[in-house]
């Protein structure tokens, strides 16, 4: 099983970038993990926001299978603490036999069709944050997740 991370449109600051990459590298160490940026869509600044939240989420589910388990990074979904995710990170490696599948969206969301797939959400905050920041966070909290459960070093022990 991989796991995957899909975000829409490419990172466009520096600082982020360099985050991201710095968690990617560390990730490798611990489980395949596949990050997906999908471009931005053509002229998407000329659509409605549900339209392009459709083009977008059209680009999203071409990426997942049928099996995979697929979870929304969204804002109402479900928030865990570092080491409640582990445990949930945990069950997910367990149970899921093919993808386990984390979704960032596009500026405005996801559409309705992207919900209707979606095994799961979760949140991390409850504090609103660019979706170009969520990918670092995220990452971060994924290689926290792998951390915990092989028992490294953690400073809320």
């Amino acid at each position: 099983m991989k796991i995957k991370l899909i975000a829409i449109g490419k990172t466009d600051e520096k600082f982020l970038e360099e985050g991201i990459d710095k968690y990617l590298k560390r990730l490798k160490h611990y489980h395949p993990f596949e990050f997906i940026v999908i471009p931005d869509i053509k002229q998407g600044g000329k659509y409605s926001p549900d339209k392009l939240k459709e083009e977008e989420g059209k680009l999203i589910l071409q990426k997942v299978q049928e099996g995979d388990f697929l979870i929304l990074l969204d804002e109402k979904g479900k928030m865990f603490t570092s080491g409640e995710f582990a445990t949930f990170l945990q069950k997910k490696l367990n149970s899921v036999t093919t993808n386990l599948i984390f979704v960032i969206g596009g500026a405005f969301g996801f559409s309705p069709a992207v919900y209707e797939r979606a095994n799961d959400k979760m949140a991390l905050s409850k504090m609103t944050f660019t979706h170009q920041m969520i990918r670092m966070f995220f990452t971060e909290q994924l290689y926290r997740g792998f951390t915990i459960l092989r028992g490294e070093k953690y400073h809320n022990d």
